[in-house]
C-alpha cells in the first residue's frame, strides 16, 4: 500500500509499506477519506506540538473514514464491507481513567498521528473494531472523517453545559469553533456568538450556527453576558475577554491550543464563581456525532473547501494558508491532476 509519511519538518514523502494484518481484536480499513487538521500541520511545519516531538518517520492525519475489507479472529466477519467512522483513539481499558469512563484521559493512550504512532494518510489503517463506527449511506465519506473535529465540538459544548436556551460565545472561527456553533445550537442554545479577527472567517460562523459576530479587534467583547465561554483560538486575549463575559456560576472551557501559560484574572474567576475546565480529544462522542449528522442538524459536507491525493499531501497541509480554506480532505484513491 502507499503511505504518506513525514520524515522530517517540512518534508513528505510517498512510501510503499506492506498492508498491516489485524490483531485478534482488530479491523483493517481501507481509507476512504482524511481530514486535514491544525495539529497536522504543525507537525509538518514544526516537527513538534510542546512535549509531543516527531523523531522518527510519521504518518500524519486522525480524521478518518474508510471500509472494512478484513477482521481479527475475534471480530464477526459480518463486519466486512461496512462504512466506518474512526475514533482515532487506543486506550488501555484497564486504566484508572478508562474504568471511570475518561478513556481520552488514559495515561497510556496510543492516538493516531501523535508519536510514535502512525495516523490514517495511508491506503489501510488498523483500528480496534469498538472503535470503527459504522455510518449509514446518506453520510458521505468526507463527512464520516470529520466526525473527529465534530467530536471535539461535541465535547466542547457537554462541557460547557449547554442546553436549550443558553447563550455561548466562541471565540476562533476556525474548522473547531465553527462545528462547536453548531452544536451549540443542536443542543438548544439560542444565542452563539462567534469572534475572530478575520473577516472571512465570521463569514463562515454567520454560515454554520452563529447567531452573531464580532470583531475583538474593534469591539467589546467583556461587555456580553453569557451562560458559557468556548475558546477555540488558543489566544491569551480571547481568553481572558471571553472569561469576562461570562455571567456568574457560568462555565468556561478552554480547547484551543495557544501559549503554555498566561495569566487569568483569577480574582473575577472567584468572585463570580466560574468553573473553568479544559477539554482534551473526547470519549462516547461518536454516536452523537452520527445522530447530529444523519439528522442534518450538523453540516459538515458544507465546511470541506479542498480535496488532494495521498500524492498530494504537503498541499493539503498547506491549504490552510489558503484565503477561504475550512477544511481540507485527503481521499487516497484520488490522484494530483484531480486535486479540487
Amino acid at each position: 500500500m502507499q503511505a504518506s509519511v513525514l520524515t522530517a519538518a517540512q518534508e513528505i514523502r510517498l512510501e510503499e509499506r506492506p498492508v498491516p494484518t489485524p490483531a485478534p481484536d482488530q479491523v483493517l480499513v481501507q481509507v476512504t477519506a482524511v481530514g486535514v487538521c491544525g495539529s497536522d500541520a504543525h507537525y509538518y511545519r514544526e516537527g513538534r506540538i510542546g512535549e509531543y516531538v516527531v523523531d522518527g518517520p510519521l504518518v500524519l492525519g486522525h480524521e478518518a473514514a474508510g471500509v472494512i475489507v478484513a477482521v481479527g479472529n475475534d471480530v464477526s466477519d459480518t463486519r466486512v464491507g461496512q462504512r466506518v467512522s474512526i475514533e482515532p483513539q487506543r486506550p488501555d481499558p484497564t486504566s484508572a481513567q478508562s474504568r471511570a469512563g475518561r478513556y481520552n484521559l488514559c495515561p497510556a493512550m496510543e492516538f493516531f498521528a501523535t508519536p510514535p504512532i502512525d495516523g490514517a494518510l495511508a491506503e489501510y489503517v488498523l483500528i480496534q473494531s469498538t472503535f470503527a463506527h459504522d455510518v449509514p449511506d446518506d453520510i458521505s465519506d468526507e463527512a464520516a472523517a470529520l466526525f473527529e473535529p465534530l467530536s471535539v465540538g461535541i465535547a466542547s459544548a457537554q462541557k460547557a453545559r449547554i442546553s436549550a436556551g443558553s447563550s455561548v460565545l466562541i471565540a476562533g472561527a476556525g474548522p473547531v469553533g465553527l462545528v462547536t456553533a453548531q452544536v451549540a445550537r443542536a443542543f438548544g442554545a439560542t444565542e452563539v456568538v462567534v469572534t475572530d479577527i478575520d473577516a472571512s472567517r465570521r463569514a463562515n460562523a454567520q454560515r454554520f450556527g452563529a447567531t452573531r459576530v464580532l470583531d475583538p479587534a474593534v469591539e467589546d467583547v467583556r461587555s456580553l453576558t453569557v451562560d458559557a465561554f468556548i475558546d477555540a483560538s488558543g489566544a491569551a486575549r480571547a481568553v481572558i475577554d471571553g472569561i469576562h463575559a461570562v455571567r456568574p456560576a457560568g462555565t468556561v472551557v478552554l480547547v484551543g491550543m495557544g501559549g503554555s501559560d498566561y495569566p487569568l484574572p483569577i480574582s473575577l474567576i472567584q468572585n463570580r464563581e466560574l468553573l473553568l475546565t479544559g477539554v482534551f480529544r473526547y470519549a462516547n462522542t461518536w454516536p452523537i456525532a452520527r445522530a447530529l449528522v444523519a439528522s442534518g442538524m450538523v453540516d459538515l459536507d458544507a465546511m470541506v473547501t479542498a480535496r488532494f491525493g495521498l500524492d498530494g499531501v504537503e498541499d493539503a497541509l498547506n491549504a490552510d494558508r489558503q484565503p477561504g480554506s475550512i477544511k481540507a480532505v485527503v481521499i487516497p484513491g484520488l490522484s494530483k491532476e484531480n486535486d479540487a
